[in-house]
C-alpha cells in the first residue's frame, strides 16, 4: 500500500543500489583532491557534458571555485575503501592521494590525475553552474574520455 511518508525515508528505500563517482579537483593553493558523489548525471550528447552536485561547505567547492575544470571518475570494485576515504575526510585536512595510495597519471586537460584503477575518467571544464539551495551544480564538458576495459563498475550497496 502507497503511503504518505517522510522524504528521507522514501530516498532510503528507493536509491540503493546507486551508481557513486569521484571528482578529482584541483586543490586552490597546490595539489590535488577527491571528492566522493552520488549526485551527478549526463546532462548533453553533443557537446558531451556531465554535472555535479557539491555542497557550499565542501572543501571541493572552494577547489571549483579556484579552478574551474575536474575529471569525473567511475570507480573499479577495487577501489571501494578509497570512496570510503573520500566520502568521509576533507581534502582540507588529508592528502586522500597519498593516504588512499592512489595510482594515477597526468591527464591532458590541465594534467589533472587520471585515476588508474577507475573503469573510467571523464576530463571536464567547467562551463557553467547553478545554486541549488546549499549545493553548487557544475556543468563540465567533457573533453578527453579515458577507458579501463579490464575493471568492473562500483555500486554503492
Amino acid at each position: 500500500m502507497t503511503q504518505l511518508t517522510t522524504l528521507p525515508e522514501a530516498w532510503g528505500r528507493s536509491h540503493l543500489p546507486s551508481k557513486v563517482v569521484l571528482a578529482v579537483t584541483q586543490k586552490p593553493e597546490s595539489g590535488y583532491n577527491l571528492i566522493t558523489l552520488e549526485w551527478f548525471t549526463r546532462t548533453s550528447i553533443h557537446p558531451p557534458m556531465f554535472a555535479i552536485s557539491i555542497g557550499h561547505s565542501r572543501f571541493s567547492h572552494d577547489c571549483l571555485e579556484a579552478h574551474r575544470y575536474f575529471n569525473l571518475v567511475f570507480p573499479s570494485l577495487e577501489m571501494k575503501a578509497l570512496l570510503s576515504l573520500c566520502g568521509s575526510a576533507s581534502g582540507r585536512d588529508t592528502d586522500k592521494f597519498e593516504t588512499g595510495k592512489v595510482a594515477s597519471f597526468p591527464g591532458k586537460l590541465h594534467k589533472l590525475p587520471i585515476l588508474s584503477e577507475a573503469v573510467a575518467n571523464f576530463e571536464c571544464e567547467l562551463i557553467t553552474q547553478v545554486r541549488s539551495g546549499d549545493h553548487n551544480i557544475y556543468v563540465g564538458e567533457v573533453k578527453y574520455s579515458w577507458l579501463n576495459e579490464e575493471k568492473e563498475l562500483f555500486f554503492y550497496k
